[in-house]
């Protein structure tokens, strides 16, 4: 599956085509691309999802990183979106591969890997 948001859809437990909580979604998916950004991954000016259409090959290209980056901004979402349900575990599981995810990220695009 290549698009952003059907792939964060089924990463917090939403079956991939079911649009009600889009907009949420689109938030936190949208705070994690600009976090992405300041990393320095993808495009300079940044990178903004909408809808459906946006697709990782559109944000990273070839990138073969990129389950990296997949994996940090489904951390991310389902952190921002789905907290109340988590474990006081499963949050600190997310919060440190969030924190493990940017320093690889960063070290990848230091070295020019991203």
């Amino acid at each position: 599956m290549d698009s952003i948001l059907m792939s964060m859809r089924k990463a917090v437990g939403l079956d991939e085509n079911c649009d009600d909580f889009d907009t949420d979604l689109l938030f936190q998916i949208n705070a994690a691309l600009s976090s992405l950004t300041q990393l320095g991954v993808g495009p300079k000016d940044g990178f903004v999802i909408y809808d459906e259409s946006a697709t990782w090959s559109n944000l990273l290209g070839k990138s073969k990183n990129l389950e990296m980056v997949k994996t940090y901004i489904q951390a991310k979402v389902k952190l921002g979106f789905d907290t109340a349900s988590l474990s006081g575990t499963m949050v600190d599981v997310l919060k440190e591969t969030i924190r493990e995810s940017e320093f690889r990220i960063t070290v990848a695009v230091d070295a020019g890997n991203l």
